[in-house]
């Protein structure tokens, strides 16, 4: 009966493995120090590469966007996909209260290794409880996946977000994607708006599902969360046509 009970909890944590790309990338290189290739793989783009490295990086090495929008945490802070740690971890170093959440499973397992001490396996649009800041770093929002969707995610933030408090997003205008020789920008006639994007990714021998994801450009942001009941302030602008917003009810 052991033998039987402990041969199922290998196959169950092999299957993890198997469907998670980024979760296992993550796995191996804090237990290793290394890690092979986390490969992205879109039908509208060329086969991209995540640098794993990049995903354990410290206050130092974040961009400015991150940088001030870890500066702007307060109170009980939310951290949505929080991967390795990285901002959790330097939140928890200042004393703020945080919990990070991802929905792999292999993530959870390196973050509580790393010393997070508030971690969930968990879906943020199934989440409860109330948070002051909620955090959706490295474009965090493209979860959302479709602009339709937008919505349900602005329901989801009258639930969760705590009276006066704010969300804290980065995002990308990529229309700059779809720029010509002649400075002409061409949006893809089969998607409804352009920063609607589809990835999978693979690590090894593990391949993940396809999933949507959501790049959106300020303007755009903004004119859904006015219709949604918010409002959007942009506080910085990257150098590769990103920014920050701060997002609060109205």
């Amino acid at each position: 009966m052991v033998h039987k009970q402990m041969k199922k909890i290998k196959t169950s944590e092999d299957i993890n493995r198997k469907r998670d790309p980024m979760g296992r990338a993550i796995s191996d290189y804090f237990t290793t120090g290394k890690a092979a290739r986390l490969r992205v793989f879109s039908p509208m783009f060329e086969e991209d590469e995540i640098p794993v490295p990049t995903l354990f990086r410290t206050f130092e090495e974040m961009p400015e966007t991150e940088r001030k929008a870890l500066d702007l945490a307060k109170r009980r802070t939310l951290d949505v996909g929080a991967g390795s740690g990285c901002h959790s971890l330097v939140l928890q170093q200042r004393g703020i209260d945080v919990t990070a959440i991802d929905i792999s499973h292999l993530s959870v397992l390196t973050m509580q290794q790393r010393g997070v001490k508030k971690v969930l396996e968990q879906d943020f649009f199934t989440l409860t409880g109330q948070y002051d800041t909620i955090l959706m770093l490295m474009n965090g929002i493209g979860i959302v996946g479709t602009l339709d969707r937008l919505p349900t995610f602005f329901q989801q933030l009258d639930k969760i977000l705590a009276p006066s408090g704010q969300l804290l997003c980065d995002s990308s205008d990529i229309s700059y994607v779809f720029e010509n020789e002649d400075g002409v920008i061409e949006y893809p006639e089969d998607t409804a708006y352009y920063g609607e994007l589809r990835y999978m990714m693979r690590y090894k021998d593990s391949i993940g599902e396809p999933f949507p994801w959501l790049y959106i450009d300020a303007n755009t942001l903004r004119q859904k969360a006015e219709e949604n009941g918010y409002s959007v302030e942009v506080i910085t602008e990257g150098e590769h046509y990103d920014y920050l917003a701060k997002i609060t009810k109205k």
